[in-house]
């Protein structure tokens, strides 16, 4: 393998659009030359939410220009990569689309291999871009999509721990904001009302906690919100800012006794490592500053690393996509036929049992 390695990364999952240029050195060490992002998020506000086919227009329009700005910022030229990276799912499959297929261009005319890389693996690895993290550690990943905690053994060797049975905690974050009348995005709106707020005020569900497995369940705690803001309907400013409190204590405790269960089993599993082992948090919701000092402190009694990424790379990124297309190649694994399709559907552990819908696009987790 060459001494120095760089690759092209392409995000589109979502609603950012995004390209990068990382290198990887001899020693394994990981540098990103460049990282560019362009929000959707005034696209999006008016609605609530992401409207898919707005998403994938606005990545058809971006892209190219965001490519071209990610090869000069890293002052290299399309010949000069080894190798280009594309998200290929979980996500909008309009936006992996466009993104896909700008990957299969590049590579067909350049030469180079396509790597179409797991959206989730990106987060997973992307520890050990900044940290130079070794196997295996934990991560927790909290996102508008996804909530699992994640055993990651090795590039591509992922074993499932838990994960939602139904909303993902930054979607109920959306949709608790959106039920009490603040704007969108929700979590940000949701942790600056509870800044405000008393957290004692309702006595919200802990939901799953006490049980054994490490999954985890939001829609219940979602309806107390709706029944205690009906109940005392119409709402004060101050009515919303407890309820925030309120729901943002409610889940703090409950990742609280699901991560820590986490955590005590990695201690069991693994106690021949001797290394300090790692909790790694990944995705939006590891900005709320409650639920981080809740897992720092966490992490502290159990004698744990806790690792999360600097904010921009936490969310969607092609830093991170790069970067696993960079483990890949190290790790000297195959890159993909051109042919391959995008997924919208894709379990980073493909053996765990289906606890959310399967469609004929695959499980969602």
């Amino acid at each position: 393998m060459a001494s120095l390695l760089r690759i092209l990364g392409i995000e589109t999952s979502c609603d950012e659009t995004a390209a990068a240029v990382v290198c990887r050195h001899a020693d394994g060490r990981g540098e990103i030359l460049s990282d560019v992002v362009l929000s959707q998020l005034e696209e999006h506000s008016a609605f609530g939410g992401v409207v898919p086919e707005i998403a994938a227009r606005a990545h058809v329009e971006a892209l190219d220009g965001l490519v071209e700005e990610a090869l000069v910022q890293a002052k290299v030229s399309l010949s000069e990569i080894d190798a280009v990276a594309a998200t290929s799912g979980p996500g909008l499959i309009g936006g992996l689309l466009v993104g896909l297929m700008t990957g299969k261009a590049i590579a067909r005319v350049t030469g180079k291999p396509l790597f179409a890389i797991n959206h989730l693996e990106g987060h997973a690895l992307t520890a050990r871009l900044t940290d130079g993290l070794a196997f295996p550690y934990l991560m927790l990943l909290v996102s508008g999509g996804h909530t699992q905690l994640i055993l990651v053994r090795g590039v591509g060797e992922y074993e499932r721990w838990g994960t939602t049975i139904d909303d993902a905690l930054g979607e109920a974050f959306d949709k608790t904001a959106k039920l009490l009348g603040l704007p969108y995005p929700g979590g940000p709106a949701v942790e600056q009302a509870a800044l405000r707020g008393n957290p004692d005020r309702f006595k919200l569900p802990r939901p799953l906690v006490g049980e054994a497995r490490l999954d985890f369940s939001f829609s219940g705690l979602k309806t107390a919100v709706r029944q205690a803001a009906t109940a005392i309907a119409p709402l004060s400013d101050q009515d919303v800012d407890d309820i925030c409190a309120s729901f943002q204590k409610a889940i703090s405790r409950t990742l609280q006794d699901r991560i820590g269960r986490g955590l005590a089993r990695f201690r069991t599993e693994y106690a021949a490592v001797d290394v300090q082992p790692a909790l790694v948090v990944a995705g939006g919701v590891a900005a709320n500053q409650e639920i981080r000092r809740t897992l720092q402190a966490l992490c502290l009694e159990h004698g744990f690393r806790f690792i999360a990424p600097p904010m921009r790379l936490c969310t969607d990124n092609a830093a991170m996509i790069a970067w696993a297309g960079l483990e890949r190649m190290a790790g000297e694994l195959p890159p993909d036929p051109l042919d391959v399709q995008p997924r919208s559907r894709w379990p980073l552990d493909s053996s765990a049992q289906t606890v959310l819908g399967s469609g004929k696009r695959g499980a969602k987790a």
